[in-house]
């Protein structure tokens, strides 16, 4: 199983590189970003599974890049803990309401960090596992599994099912082979053979999704997407 990804976002240096040992030591992997249009570029780009945020922060606030996240289909369900040097309630429920997951005011515990971040995946994880994804014929249920065409369950691999998982999740967003090598395989560096990988599965998950093949578009340069717009 491919370790979750934790966007860490911070304009201290110190503490990025506090939060990124700590996190890399439990099994995450990370990614991190020291002002708020990095942020939301990089959020939008690689869809990490969690992000740590900071309230202040240079461009947009922390406030800001939660809101701007929430209202993207993309991005909207990745989890948030907030973070900030701010410890009045009236903090806390505008960050809640915005859509933050959890908040922890500075000086925090990384230990503390860590556990609710895996606190979090797991919630994430459980609702994601409940979702079911339906266009036309096509059926998915994330939580167990199942592929169908119309009421005729479609055999995909592991790979192809989570190939497949990747592309619907990012509501029609174009994902480029070296994302789904990672977000699938586990890869965080590409091969002209590890590429080509992506290329052979898309063509085998073409083949079982018959009439619904149409809807999984090659992108001449870029990589692939699923048009998800009703028709």
């Amino acid at each position: 199983m491919t370790a979750p990804k934790v966007l860490i976002v911070d304009d201290e240096k110190n503490i990025v590189e506090t939060i990124k040992y700590n996190l890399t030591q439990a099994g995450f992997r990370t990614l991190t970003a020291f002002d708020g249009k990095q942020a939301l570029e990089l959020a939008r780009r690689e869809l990490p599974d969690l992000i740590t945020l900071d309230v202040m922060l240079p461009h947009h606030d922390g406030w800001e890049v939660c809101r701007l996240l929430r209202q993207d289909p993309a991005t909207r369900r990745i989890p948030i803990i907030m973070l900030t040097v701010k410890n009045e309630e009236s903090d806390k429920v505008i960050g809640l309401e915005l859509g933050a997951d959890d908040y922890l005011t500075k000086p925090f515990s990384p230990k503390e960090l860590v556990a609710r971040a895996k606190a979090l995946l797991r919630r994430s994880k459980a609702l994601v596992a409940e979702d079911v994804f339906s266009l036309e014929e096509l059926t998915v249920d994330f939580g167990r599994h199942v592929v169908r065409l119309g009421a005729k369950a479609v055999g995909l691999t592991a790979k192809e099912f989570e190939l497949l998982k990747a592309l619907l999740q990012a509501q029609g967003r174009v994902l480029s082979r070296d994302f789904l090598l990672d977000r699938v395989w586990g890869l965080e560096q590409s091969m002209e053979i590890e590429t080509r990988t992506v290329d052979v599965h898309v063509g085998q998950l073409r083949k079982k999704l018959k009439g619904m093949a149409k809807r999984l578009v090659t992108v001449k340069s870029a990589g692939y997407r699923f048009d998800t717009d009703s028709r």
